[in-house]
């Protein structure tokens, strides 16, 4: 099998580095990309429609074939985006502590409502809790992971120390562009009812468990769990990358909930 394998906030393609020796161990193909706005295209302009492409075009690597798809914490977001794009090119999608959008609702939006019936008004606070502390922003609205101890608690805390400052050497900044105010629609998406899986990471300081919970119930699929802080990629690459290969032989017990 081929994995195309996106990031989420602050990180980029080298988060997944260890993961994917691991599933080339394990006798699978797997590519991790750049998002616009990170990484390698770290002056890029991000938006929706740029970090959909840029996951699609990763998808239509391998001469049409399907590929396993999986995305991690915001990542989730794009991913969705891209197999709403070309869902004839995944195989199976897989939400790694991620976030699902909701019809018609911008990413903020999708990400502190509980429910369909949630009347956020004109304001509303996500549940981010302490971790805005560790926040900076700089004039130009980007927002950065401020020191390491910050990264260490929210992202890393089940990594040595070694790991965990080499991860936060390379965290980057999140330039938003469009991404928090753009309503999103994927009717696509909904009506293809794509094989898929959510794996919660029961050490996650970043994810709310109400989020993760809500986040599987609208995918209609069982749990599948790791051990592991938000970013399982640096402390247990090989049991997701096991994980990752499991997850593709799941099936939903539910149809999907766009609300």
């Amino acid at each position: 099998m081929r994995f195309v394998l996106v990031h989420g906030g602050f990180h980029a393609a080298w988060c997944w580095e260890r993961t994917i020796a691991e599933l080339r161990t394990l006798g699978h193909d797997a590519v991790a990309v750049d998002l616009p706005g990170h990484g390698a295209r770290v002056d890029e302009e991000s938006t929706l429609a740029n970090r959909r492409d840029t996951i699609v075009s990763a998808l239509a690597g391998a001469d049409g074939e399907p590929a396993v798809l999986v995305g991690h914490s915001g990542g989730g977001f794009d991913a969705t985006l891209a197999a709403d794009a070309r869902p004839d090119l995944v195989r199976h999608i897989v939400y790694l502590a991620a976030a699902l959008p909701r019809e018609g609702r911008t990413y903020p939006e999708a990400m502190a409502m509980r429910d369909g019936a949630d009347d956020l008004g004109d304001e509303f606070d996500g549940d981010v809790g302490e971790m805005l502390g560790y926040l900076r922003f700089d004039d130009d609205g980007a927002m950065w992971f401020a020191d390491f101890d910050g990264a260490w608690k929210y992202f890393y805390h089940d990594c040595d120390e070694a790991t965990a400052r080499w991860a936060f050497d390379r965290l980057g900044p999140e330039r938003f562009g469009d991404t928090t105010v753009t309503p999103v629609s994927v009717p696509t998406f909904w009506a293809a009812e794509l094989p898929r899986s959510f794996v919660v990471c029961e050490q996650d300081r970043s994810m709310p468990r109400w989020l993760a919970d809500t986040v599987a119930r609208r995918l209609g699929v069982d749990q599948l769990s790791i051990d592991a802080s938000h970013s399982p990629f640096l402390s247990r690459p090989r049991e997701l990358a096991e994980l990752l290969v499991r997850a593709t032989t799941t099936t939903a017990v539910a149809a999907l909930s766009p609300y």
